[in-house]
């Protein structure tokens, strides 16, 4: 047997269950928005495609939804996998996102405000 003792590793810091909670609704919100999108799609080809019951065209505010529920999609799963990688600085990256965030909305505001001008 040998005689050196393994060390802990006590150095790592253990994760606490608010982070993973964190983590989870950051992901969840990201399922949301891909749902949603998968629904809408789904809804717009039975419903124009197959049954021919309505006709449904591209509209600014349609686009505007394609475009917002898309770009949440990928913004919430890339936050999620960098808070994951990355658990020190998560504060940093959830204020980052937000101020993200709302300089997307302001810009897809004014651009779909543009169009239909």
């Amino acid at each position: 047997m040998s005689k050196i003792k393994k060390k802990r590793t006590s150095s790592l810091s253990p994760i606490s269950e608010l982070d993973l909670k964190f983590e989870k609704v950051v992901q969840f919100s990201g399922w949301i928005f891909f749902l949603a999108l998968i629904g809408f799609f789904g809804a717009w080809f039975l419903l124009d495609g197959v049954l021919n019951m309505i006709d449904l065209e591209i509209g600014p505010v349609t686009f505007a939804f394609i475009v917002f529920t898309g770009s949440n999609i990928a913004i919430s799963f890339a936050l999620a996998s960098k808070i994951k990688n990355n658990r020190d600085s998560k504060k940093k990256l959830f204020l980052d996102w937000l101020i993200g965030e709302f300089f997307f909305c302001l810009f897809a505001i004014f651009t779909v405000a543009a169009y239909q001008w």
